[in-house]
């Protein structure tokens, strides 16, 4: 075991009192689209599954999460640096996705939300037809919509 070091301590307090990020914490995240569907992971290292709290309002997902530490009475810390935290995250996902139907799973400390494209957004093929009934031009929509990250 490691001897005490104040210095270590000293730092530690000086970090919290410089700290101005008080509230929710930023989930670090990805977003990818995988066929006709939004991935979105995050991270959320030991926080319970319980917690975590999905809702659509509208157009916007709101993802909140808590990390609670255990602590007891006969506890005594050598060392604390994990923080208890509330994590809030707002994805603004515009037209075209079916809010209906988005699903979330918690493994390993990732959060995965799939947020699949509604079927009035999804690619498709428009057949055109001339006025002599000869000729089929055949065109395809390709550009479905993108979530924004607010």
């Amino acid at each position: 075991m490691a001897g005490y070091d104040p210095f270590r301590d000293f730092d530690r307090l000086a970090s919290a009192l410089m700290d101005t990020r008080r509230g929710p914490r930023r989930m670090p995240m990805d977003l990818y689209r995988d066929g006709d569907h939004y991935v979105l992971t995050a991270d959320l290292p030991g926080v319970d599954p319980g917690s975590v709290d999905i809702d659509v309002d509208g157009q916007l997902l709101t993802i909140r999460a808590e990390r609670t530490l255990a602590s007891g009475d006969s506890v005594k810390w050598i060392t604390r640096e994990r923080e208890a935290a509330t994590f809030v995250r707002q994805l603004n996902l515009g037209q075209g996705i079916d809010t209906e139907n988005i699903s979330a799973s918690y493994n390993n400390g990732v959060l995965s939300v799939t947020i699949p494209v509604s079927e009035k957004a999804k690619p498709r093929r428009i057949e055109v037809t001339s006025a002599a009934g000869d000729a089929t031009i055949r065109a395809h929509e390709s550009d479905a919509p993108q979530p924004i990250e607010q």
